[in-house]
């Protein structure tokens, strides 16, 4: 992911995606088959894609295919990250609720931080500054976050994260 991707404006994040509307598939009346409801988003540099179509209003599917895109490469990009130079951010926090628009840019440099320390929540952890608990938990409040931190583990032969 370039860096910065994450901190830009929905505006300018937008400028690198194909945004399509269609309509939608299955039941829903006469209004459903007249109107091109659905939105999908494309980031074209990842090939990243995230499609909304549960509200009839176009700007409502916008708004959450668009989080729903950020979320997603929030999850599946890296940035790397020098860990002998890295202090949190003044905006880190790990109590930023899913509505709030800093949310998936937390998740993403908590993924970033336990990539750089292989997937190691130990490390990770205090590289932020917070506690074991608290880490736990942010990474399970998210099930796409649990089970990326999971698969990751997995692969370096870590045992799985336990739930709290």
């Amino acid at each position: 992911m370039p860096d910065g991707v994450r901190t830009v404006s929905d505006e300018v994040f937008l400028r690198s995606c194909k945004v399509e509307v269609f309509r939608g598939p299955g039941p829903g009346g006469q209004k459903r088959n007249k109107t091109s409801s659905n939105v999908r988003i494309t980031h074209q540099p990842s090939g990243l894609q995230a499609i909304a179509g549960e509200s009839r209003s176009q700007t409502k599917n916008r708004e959450a295919a668009l989080r729903r895109l950020r979320l997603r490469a929030a999850i599946e990009l890296r940035q790397p990250i020098a860990l002998e130079l890295f202090a949190p951010p003044e905006w880190f926090s790990l109590d930023v609720s899913g509505r709030n628009p800093l949310y998936p840019q937390v998740i993403g440099l908590v993924l970033d931080i336990l990539c750089a320390c292989d997937w190691a929540t130990a490390p990770a952890k205090d590289r932020l500054g917070v506690g074991s608990s608290q880490f736990t938990k942010f990474l399970q409040a998210e099930p796409e976050v649990w089970k990326a931190v999971q698969k990751e583990r997995e692969a370096r032969n870590l045992r799985p994260l336990t739930q709290n």
